[in-house]
């Protein structure tokens, strides 16, 4: 249970940390007055252009807390740092169950740092674990089921149909004025369309769509981002265990647009790199 918690805590903080990338593209001509309210935007119109409208703030303090909760048992992690939301830098520090790793994010590289008796964890006598996203995607998707590209998962709220999208209402947070609205995703769309792709998550959720809460401020940049989760363990990979549900609830939230969010990579004599590890667990779960 706990390296399940913590494992899907950490898979958050790399998704939150890889907002980058995830807007729509440049000189689509869809954007509008870039100071449009969301509650004056059609819903759908105003969802795909949040991640443009927010990469365009360049960097934000990030915050994430992801809870999971299996067998009568939970785990929740906390996590906050900062982002640069053009080139995909990031620094965060995440806690779980007294554990603490810090992360950082530098030019598609993932390098993260134990505390306490998870520093053992480390190849070499290092401190750092260093995982390369980009050698992961060159080797398949098996690689990529551990750790993926971190803008990967986001990048299908650019092109969100009108029947996916719902304005729920208007909310406060920290004393900023937001929209919510919640998205219906497609796995498809996370997919890309491939079939065995989409097959297992598929099974685990037991639907095809991925509901997700967003909450834009009167720029329509994101704010926040919710994502809950049910998911049931397949047959062939736990037999006997069909009927235990793992609820998954992680929350990203964004704040003070325009942070000094300068990040570099640790010292190279104090890395270990992992990637081939990451990408041979992988195929040994695929």
């Amino acid at each position: 249970m706990s390296k399940t918690g913590v494992g899907s805590a950490v898979a958050a903080l790399v998704l939150a940390a890889g907002l980058t990338g995830c807007g729509s593209d440049d000189g689509d001509g869809k954007g509008g007055d870039t100071q449009a309210r969301p509650s004056a935007t059609p819903p759908a119109r105003a969802v795909q252009d949040a991640y443009r409208r927010t990469v365009a703030a360049d960097t934000a303090k990030i915050a994430v807390t992801s809870k999971v909760v299996a067998e009568g048992q939970a785990v929740t992690a906390r996590g906050s740092g900062v982002a640069g939301l053009k080139d995909g830098t990031s620094r965060v520090t995440l806690t779980s169950r007294g554990a603490t790793v810090e992360q950082r994010v530098v030019d598609g590289v993932v390098y993260q740092k134990p505390s306490g008796g998870k520093h053992a964890s480390v190849p070499g006598g290092k401190t750092w674990a260093k995982i390369d996203l980009k050698r992961l995607a060159q080797r398949g998707s098996a690689g990529r089921s551990q750790v993926s590209d971190p803008a990967e998962p986001v990048r299908y709220l650019r092109n969100v149909g009108s029947e996916d999208v719902t304005r729920v209402g208007t909310q406060n947070l920290d004393g900023t004025r937001t929209t919510h609205y919640r998205v219906s995703v497609p796995l498809s769309a996370l997919s890309s369309g491939n079939a065995a792709q989409e097959r297992e998550p598929r099974g685990q959720l037991g639907k095809s769509t991925l509901p997700v809460d967003l909450w834009l401020d009167e720029q329509g940049r994101l704010r926040q981002e919710s994502v809950r989760l049910t998911l049931h363990p397949l047959a062939h990979r736990t037999p006997g265990r069909e009927n235990t549900a793992v609820t998954s609830t992680t929350v990203l939230r964004l704040s003070d647009y325009g942070t000094d969010a300068r990040v570099s990579a640790p010292p190279a004599r104090d890395t270990a790199d992992v990637t081939g590890k990451v990408a041979g667990a992988g195929a040994a779960d695929g």
